[in-house]
């Protein structure tokens, strides 16, 4: 295989997404709607163009960058068979989930999280981030046992060129304490992570984020925040962060989660937070599976959707990312720990349009630059860093009508 990849090769039949290519106009190929297409050629192990085709007709495969995955809990995954009243709300999901910690020895984490993050690298996965609950104070570690596992995790898959990012998930109330909150910052930047918090109704939130920012910004830290996962208009956690960001003139990438009360927001609130988050650089990533479980109760059938405003925030300038969150716990009994699986649900929960190329970003560079990382783009890559889908179009890829294989897998089995 290596003595293959140093020479030119040759792949027929291949679509791209433009959206995918940092140059288009100059990769080649022919275009047929959002793809390009043609053959692809690669030299000395990375994609260099593609060849037009005339006589291809609809391409048979379509090659894409491995995926993103900004936001999920391998603390929590595959427990929900274990924990007792499951269903209900976001309070119901933290109770039930709080009773199943008692649970949370270094086997069974290491079994758990194993297991998830095993199911992401097969769905094609190069980076994943995963959020590890994080409780500061009187009784609780200086870190919790999961960050230790997971990274653990992260050093095993790490020479198969996956990255496991941990994000610290303390509570802003405790944060606002100043003691707290640097003992914390000071943990995650030894152990390469990223520092979050999750804000709802807390009080001194604006006290705990500045403390956060300038945290991050002392130890150069990338920020994440679950904020607003509710409906109440009142929420206003997102404007907070966009605020505080604008105050700080903080640099680093910072990525919100869930902001699920923008759905009850008016139009004008919803243009002007959109603004002030484009203007910060914040990004936003919408958690289909988890909220469309969660939010929105109500006796009978639910009559929201519970998903954050994706089209006003991106026609705003604001980075659009999809992720997965919770898998068969407390919060979401069933999903699946698959990118492609949770655009394609954020597809029917948000109404995200033909042609699917658009969102493509979501799960893939936009993902990566929201989590702090160079996009990966196909033009330029390299072989190992691709993923090739036997499939025609985008709307099989999507709907997961093939599995991922790697492109170096694909290669070699149409030059043996």
């Amino acid at each position: 295989m290596m003595d293959e990849l140093a020479q030119t090769i040759r792949l027929p039949g291949v679509g791209v997404p433009a959206s995918l290519l940092s140059r288009p106009d100059v990769f080649g190929g022919i275009g047929q709607g959002d793809l390009r297409c043609g053959t692809l050629v690669i030299r000395a192990g990375r994609v260099e163009r593609l060849d037009p085709d005339p006589d291809l007709g609809r391409p048979t495969r379509i090659v894409i960058p491995r995926l993103a995955e900004a936001h999920v809990h391998l603390d929590k995954c595959h427990s929900v068979e274990r924990c007792t009243e499951v269903g209900g709300d976001l309070a119901a999901g933290i109770a039930a989930q709080l009773r199943d910690k008692a649970l949370w020895t270094r086997e069974d984490l290491r079994q758990r999280a194993g297991r998830g993050l095993a199911e992401l690298i097969a769905s094609g996965c190069g980076v994943v981030r995963t959020h590890v609950d994080w409780a500061t104070g009187h009784g609780y570690p200086e870190r919790p046992l999961a960050w230790d596992v997971l990274g653990e995790l992260a050093e095993q898959v790490a020479p198969r060129g996956v990255t496991l990012q941990r994000a610290a998930l303390t509570g802003i109330d405790e944060m606002a304490d100043r003691a707290r909150a640097e003992a914390v910052a000071r943990t995650v930047a030894q152990t390469d992570g990223v520092l979050g918090s999750f804000l709802l109704q807390h009080s001194d939130r604006r006290e705990g984020l500045r403390n956060l920012f300038a945290l991050a910004d002392r130890y150069g830290l990338a920020l994440d925040f679950h904020v607003d996962e509710g409906l109440d208009p009142a929420l206003d956690g997102i404007e907070l962060i966009a605020d505080v960001a604008a105050e700080t003139r903080f640099e680093g990438p910072v990525l919100c989660g869930h902001a699920c009360s923008l759905a009850s927001r008016e139009e004008a609130d919803v243009a002007r937070i959109g603004d002030k988050l484009a203007a910060a650089g914040i990004a936003v990533v919408a958690l289909p599976a988890t909220n469309l479980y969660l939010q929105g109760r109500r006796d009978g059938t639910p009559d929201r959707r519970g998903i954050t405003r994706l089209h006003e925030l991106a026609a705003r300038g604001v980075g659009i990312v999809i992720g997965t969150d919770n898998v068969r716990d407390a919060f979401c009994p069933v999903g699946r720990h698959d990118p492609l699986h949770s655009l394609s649900l954020a597809v029917l929960a948000a109404h995200l349009d033909p042609p699917f190329g658009r969102h493509l970003p979501a799960i893939t560079t936009t993902a990566r630059r929201a989590m702090g990382l160079a996009p990966l783009h196909v033009d330029g890559a390299e072989v190992a860093d691709l993923l090739c889908f036997e499939v025609p179009s985008l709307s099989g890829l999507i709907a997961g009508a093939a599995p991922p294989l790697s492109l170096d897998q694909t290669i070699g089995a149409s030059h043996a």
